[in-house]
């Protein structure tokens, strides 16, 4: 279910992972603005940093001027000797108790602040336990409708309680409830101890709103963030056309790099400018024209080679038959001839038909070379086509002392071929094998399984080496160059058989070791231009080198771990006896090469098949 979800989600993205994985223009843009996002950002973080803390310190150091000069003038109002008569009646001593002084002085400093502070006078011990025998001003005096106890952190209360000097910090003004009621507002707040006019401690404390500055440092906010934003955006444009003039040209050159290897060989690129981007055109251009003119060249030899071969072969047809009956003439009156002449009217007999055979081979090659072979496909069945091949090859297999056995003919074997060709790639299949075989026997197999059919020729002569299975289908090669063909062979046979192979849609495959033989498999389609899935038939047979010590090693575990069993079974009391195996099973090993693909079939051998085969191992 998990792999299941993951697979559903991964879906809708596989479409922007795609365009993300081929577009380089794309990931170029998106490096670039995610690396100038962070640039800015940081940037911008040091820039608020900086000013706003620029801005507290100006505030801080304008709010403690300011309330420095309050302090001094509270202290000095306290410490003005007791006058009867002034014009200043309010600030005298006389008829006045501390609290109405402390009102009175609480409204004289906060007028010379218009708004840019409030003040708050304190009880000595305000929000603490009271100290014993304390006297003087009690209840806390604030202006501008700001809540005392509220606005004054209890930490700094403390603080100017428990020690002399000036303190500060920063905290929030909240004002008393009423129809105006403001909103809490940052602010700084410095305060002092002082005495009233009685010599009796009490707290002031000035109030500075920080409204100005969070504006002030909200507007750098904003500008950085629309200035930001606009250099990111700006950025992102300039990276996008800088890497379109370099990505361009390069789409340029893969698309047209993509229609010279669809064989459109006149395209070129277009150059402008004489920078880089253009000598890279201009050198893809010289690639692209002397690809072309070495294509040309390639393909008017490769035409001449073709019309050569092909007018050579019907040109030599003509004087091949007269010549052929002048020989004729001669082979059939040899036995008047002398023992030296008559020989030589067999060996000419003899090097005729090699002649002809090579003509016609020749002539089946530029047929292949020029495209106009053509398939007559209908059904038919293989184990016919053998039988004649094997006919055919009957001489010869005597000739050599060689057996050839059919397996797997028990059913029919029916696919849509051309039985001519068919049966030609057969006939290569069986006299090689015969003449390599070393006079051991050869085995014809025949099977068919899905959509396929397969015949597969094994012997066991001189077998192939290492890398051979390949290259034994090219023209005019040989496994032993100093190995005379008994047959005539012209060396081309197996290139045909690859040919005719192919041109069904099918498969002409080789295998072989040294001096353990060799295999050659034709996998045909079932059904004429049906794609082939894989063969009924392993390429490497059941009793090579590998496949034998693979059985032994596991006919060995096997009887070990019986052995282990028994000795089990020695030392158990149970009632239960083991279950025996059933009669007339056979183990059969799993070939993963049957059928690659869709799964494998395996295909294995009868008893008396396996018989016949280890005999034949053994002699």
């Amino acid at each position: 279910m998990l792999r299941l979800f993951v697979r559903l989600a991964r879906r809708p993205l596989l479409p922007a992972v795609r365009l993300w994985r081929r577009n380089i223009q794309l990931r170029v843009v998106a490096a670039t603005l995610l690396i100038s996002l962070s640039v800015v950002l940081a940037l911008g973080f040091v820039v608020i940093a900086q000013v706003s803390k620029g801005l507290l310190d100006a505030k801080e150091e304008a709010a403690q001027s300011q309330a420095a000069g309050g302090f001094a003038v509270a202290q000095e109002k306290a410490n003005t000797p007791a006058t009867v008569d002034g014009p200043d009646a309010t600030d005298n001593k006389v008829g006045r108790d501390a609290s109405t002084w402390m009102n009175s002085l609480v409204k004289q400093l906060a007028s010379g602040g218009q708004t840019a502070f409030e003040v708050v006078a304190l009880g000595a011990g305000t929000g603490e336990q009271p100290q014993p025998g304390a006297q003087g001003v009690r209840g806390a005096r604030a202006s501008g409708n700001v809540d005392p106890t509220a606005s004054v952190p209890l930490s700094l209360r403390r603080a100017v309680n428990h020690a002399t000097g000036t303190f500060k910090t920063f905290s929030e003004i909240r004002y008393t409830s009423g129809a105006d009621q403001k909103e809490p507002e940052p602010a700084l707040v410095v305060g002092k101890r002082l005495t009233d006019i009685n010599g009796d401690p009490y707290d002031l404390y000035y109030l500075f709103p920080l409204t100005q500055e969070e504006e002030s440092l909200n507007l750098v906010k904003s500008t950085i963030a629309t200035a930001g934003l606009f250099v990111v955006v700006l950025l992102s444009g300039i990276a996008w056309l800088v890497v379109r003039q370099v990505v361009s040209p390069v789409r340029m050159a893969a698309g047209i790099a993509e229609r010279l290897s669809a064989g459109r060989l006149q395209e070129r690129m277009k150059v402008t400018g004489e920078d880089d981007i253009a000598r890279l055109g201009e050198a893809f251009n010289k690639m692209a024209q002397n690809l072309q003119n070495k294509i040309q060249q390639l393909e008017e030899l490769s035409r001449m080679q073709r019309r050569f071969v092909s007018d050579v072969s019907h040109e030599l047809r003509t004087p091949l038959t007269t010549v052929r009956m002048a020989a004729d003439v001669i082979h059939d009156a040899r036995v008047d001839f002398d023992p030296v002449t008559a020989r030589s009217a067999e060996l000419l007999a003899g090097q005729l038909d090699r002649f002809e055979s090579l003509l016609a081979d020749l002539l089946e090659i530029s047929r292949f070379d020029a495209g106009a072979a053509a398939l007559e496909a209908e059904p038919i069945d293989l184990r016919e086509v053998v039988r004649r091949v094997i006919d055919g090859a009957e001489p010869l297999a005597e000739h050599k002392g060689t057996r050839i056995r059919v397996l797997g003919d028990s059913q029919p074997v029916i696919a849509e071929a051309d039985s001519r060709r068919v049966e030609r790639v057969l006939r290569n299949l069986v006299v090689n094998a015969v003449e390599h075989g070393e006079g051991r026997d050869v085995v014809v197999r025949l099977a068919s399984a899905g959509g396929a059919v397969a015949v597969a020729v094994r012997d066991y002569g001189v077998g192939l080496k290492p890398g051979e299975a390949t290259r034994v289908f090219n023209r005019f090669w040989r496994a032993d160059p100093a190995r005379a063909r008994t047959t005539g062979g012209t060396g081309l046979g197996l290139s045909i058989a690859v040919e005719d192979a192919r041109l069904h849609g099918g498969w002409l495959q080789a295998w072989g070791e040294p001096g353990g033989g060799s295999q050659f498999r034709l996998t045909l389609p079932r059904t004429a231009d049906e794609p082939l899935r894989g063969s009924p038939i392993p390429l490497e047979p059941e009793d090579s080198r590998a496949n034998r010590a693979r059985a032994a090693a596991d006919a060995a575990a096997a009887s070990d771990s019986a052995a282990e069993r028994q000795t089990a079974d020695a030392g158990d009391r149970s009632p239960i006896p083991p279950r025996s195996p059933v009669a007339g099973a056979m183990s059969v090993p799993a070939d993963p090469t049957a059928l690659p693909g869709n799964g494998a079939r395996v295909v294995a051998r009868p008893a008396e098949q396996a018989q016949q085969e280890d005999r034949a191992d053994g002699r």
